[in-house]
Order: structure tokens, then C-alpha cells, then sequence
């Protein structure tokens, strides 16, 4: 301070949390049902250590099926909107997101559904 060294050291750390979302359940398992009818079912996905609001958009899986055909079986909704936003208090609100299949042709299949923020997370 004016011009004088001062003798104080100043030493600052901290911890960097990266944005992550949980789901509940972690995983999906919709119930066979005949040709051309719908199952579906929600999920709740639950935002962790965002500083700010985001939006998250979902990559579906692409099927072949047996005659070269490609399909996305899978649809998804979200009712309640699919921005993650913070609220005055710091909390982050869970969001809603309604899973369907229906096909018209038999099937069964494992896939991936990946939830993307606008950080690509």
C-alpha cells in the first residue's frame, strides 16, 4: 500500500464443479406392447453444480431394421419445458422428460438415449 511491499501473501484455491445430471430411474425399461401401441413412461432428470441456466436437447437412437429400413422408435417430450433454470435461491428445478415407443414393425432393441446441455455435457 502506497508504494510500500506489503508482507502479506495471498493464497486462494478452490474446487471446479462440472455441470452433471442425474436421472431417477437411472435406467428405462418400457413394457412390450403389440404392433402400433404405444408404451411410455416419465423420467425426472435432476441437475447438479449449474451456475447458469442451460437447455438440454436429446440424440435418439437410430434403428435398421431386418429390410435396411431406418426408424427412431422413441419419442420424447418434455411437459414442463427443457430449460434447466436456477432460482433465486441457488436451487435448480427437476426436469420431466415422457418417453415413448410404438412401432409397426416387431422389434426389440438396447439403446442410448443421451441428454446434451448447451455446454455439449
Amino acid at each position: 500500500v502506497n508504494n510500500n511491499p506489503s508482507p502479506y501473501k495471498v493464497t486462494l484455491s478452490g474446487t471446479l464443479k462440472s455441470p452433471k445430471i442425474n436421472f431417477h430411474p437411472p435406467f428405462l425399461m418400457l413394457m412390450p406392447v403389440p404392433l402400433d401401441v404405444e408404451t411410455e413412461a416419465d423420467i425426472t432428470i435432476v441437475p447438479q453444480d449449474y451456475l447458469r441456466p442451460s437447455r438440454i436437447r436429446v440424440k435418439l437412437p437410430e434403428l435398421e431394421l431386418g429390410d435396411g429400413a431406418r426408424t427412431y422408435p422413441l419419442s420424447v417430450q418434455f411437459p414442463g419445458g427443457q430449460d434447466i433454470v436456477l432460482s433465486s435461491d441457488g436451487t435448480i428445478n427437476e426436469l420431466i422428460c415422457h418417453i415413448s415407443f410404438r412401432s409397426s414393425k416387431p422389434m426389440s432393441f438396447l439403446g442410448d438415449v443421451f441428454f446434451i446441455d448447451e455446454e455439449k455435457n
